[in-house]
């Protein structure tokens, strides 16, 4: 072998030596700075969420402040706290007080369950088994919780730590729209960012994804999550007139099932012990209003999708279960919404392809 080629050779492994410690310590300080942004990573998703979901609204609040992104950032964000947060906080509010005397009356073996009434057994199929049922963990629960006092008292600490994450769960919803009234405040420079990273990842057709990623989170947004909260402020609704003990907790289980596509089936039990406890007419009402919370999302998923690309149920589905694991409850906004954006944009990229061959 020649000076030459051996010359040539050591560039080479030089270069190879060169890029591979390049890569290294790319690699090492993206780790380090993922690592460092973990805790955020939740709250900044759902903040960008948020921003770009709500941000057509916001340039109309805009135009109408003639152009005062600043102040409209801070109206708009205001506006979003209200809307948003209060609600939740109510809510976790509410279910907290409804956790503290439960787990009060399970630690002292105070809780009972009431007797089934009597017209339960002439009730058509169920009734039979159901009062069967009912009248056997109202004469055994006692019994069962006395025989469960140390499982329950090690569950408790459990309970407690549940309710303080619901109050943790609203501080990240607090903290994100805040993170997005930064983000609609600096829109142009953002968009800016946003439109290069899209060209940078897809090339020519990053404008194209880029579009396609805003209306996926637009329509997740407005026709998954709307609908969920609406159904819920419906079903919350028919609790409180029914006077639904626990009215609070059945709201919170409604809300997270709407996310997940299953809100009726959390209507069932509500209207099987409405018609256990409350007069034949006031039950049927409440039947009623429940067929009605139920289905009022076939009416409008299509009004809210308004334009957005369609994502299968199962997609949605998968998404909460996945981010409620990973991120708590945040997640399960959260994941539904970034699964749905990569299931599209993994169609898209496929068709994409799929295009680029045939008219090769």
């Amino acid at each position: 072998m020649t000076v030459e080629g051996l010359a040539k050779g050591r560039v080479q492994v030089n270069q190879a030596l060169e890029v591979s410690i390049q890569i290294g310590l790319a690699a090492l300080l993206v780790v380090g700075c993922l690592l460092i942004l973990r805790p955020f990573i939740p709250l900044i998703t759902w903040g960008i969420i948020i921003a770009i979901a709500s941000y057509p609204t916001f340039q109309k609040l805009q135009r109408v402040l003639r152009g005062r992104g600043g102040l409209a950032a801070v109206l708009w964000t205001l506006l979003l706290l209200a809307v948003l947060i209060l609600p939740i906080f109510l809510m976790g509010q509410s279910l907290i007080e409804g956790i503290g005397p439960l787990a009060t009356r399970l630690k002292d073996g105070t809780l009972t369950v009431p007797p089934p009434p009597a017209s339960i057994e002439h009730w058509p199929i169920v009734g039979g088994p159901l009062a069967r049922a009912w009248s056997m963990a109202s004469t055994n629960f006692t019994d069962a919780l006395m025989r469960l006092a140390p499982q329950i008292k090690s569950a408790l600490p459990g309970i407690l730590s549940a309710s303080a994450g619901i109050g943790f769960t609203v501080l990240q919803f607090f903290l994100s729209v805040l993170v997005s009234g930064v983000l609609l405040a600096n829109a142009r420079a953002a968009a800016e960012v946003t439109r290069s990273l899209a060209r940078r990842l897809f090339g020519d057709r990053g404008p194209e994804f880029e579009r396609l990623v805003g209306s996926t989170i637009r329509s997740v947004t407005f026709g998954i999550l709307g609908v969920a909260l609406i159904q819920s402020a419906l079903a919350v609704i028919g609790f409180l007139v029914m006077g639904l003990p626990g009215a609070s907790v059945w709201s919170v289980v409604f809300l997270f099932a709407a996310v997940l596509q299953v809100g009726g089936l959390v209507l069932i039990p509500a209207a099987i012990y409405a018609f256990a406890v409350a007069t034949a007419t006031k039950a049927v009402i409440f039947m009623v209003w429940c067929i009605f919370v139920g289905v009022i999302d076939n009416v409008l998923k299509p009004l809210l999708l308004g334009r957005g690309a369609a994502v299968p149920v199962a997609v949605v589905f998968l998404g909460a279960i996945g981010g409620f694991v990973a991120m708590g409850i945040i997640g399960l906004f959260v994941g539904a919404i970034v699964l749905s954006v990569g299931y599209t944009l993994f169609l898209a990229w496929i068709g994409g392809t799929a295009a680029d061959e045939t008219s090769a």
